[in-house]
């Protein structure tokens, strides 16, 4: 069955960047399928983040809008969502996986930090 592996993660300061990685066992990307990243905080439920779906159709939470970008290869296994501007409020564990229904199985995720 497909894995999948998350990266990128790592202790930043307020306003800093990162790009996060999801990579595949086989390449999930470049079907129709819509794809997004997830992210859950201590004590809160897992929330979808980002999304994007055919024809290069994305979509975004309110709280992210205009900092996030998320990206996928058409012929590939990878994925990206590339955080700017970083706030404490983003501090949680990143998953990825498929929109609507998680379709595979959940990775370890990638843990993103934020000081004030």
């Amino acid at each position: 069955q497909v894995q999948l592996v998350e990266s990128g993660g790592g202790l930043v300061q307020d306003g800093g960047s990162l790009r996060l990685s999801c990579v595949a066992s086989e390449d999930i990307f470049s079907s129709n399928r819509e794809m997004g990243w997830y992210r859950q905080a201590p004590g809160t439920q897992r929330e979808l983040v980002a999304a994007v779906a055919y024809r290069n159709i994305k979509t975004y939470a309110d709280s992210v809008k205009g900092r996030f970008t998320i990206s996928r290869i058409a012929n590939g296994n990878a994925m990206y969502l590339q955080m700017n501007n970083l706030k404490p409020e983003d501090t949680a564990v990143y998953y990825c996986n498929t929109r609507w229904y998680p379709y595979y199985s959940w990775g370890q995720g990638t843990q993103v930090t934020v000081s004030s």
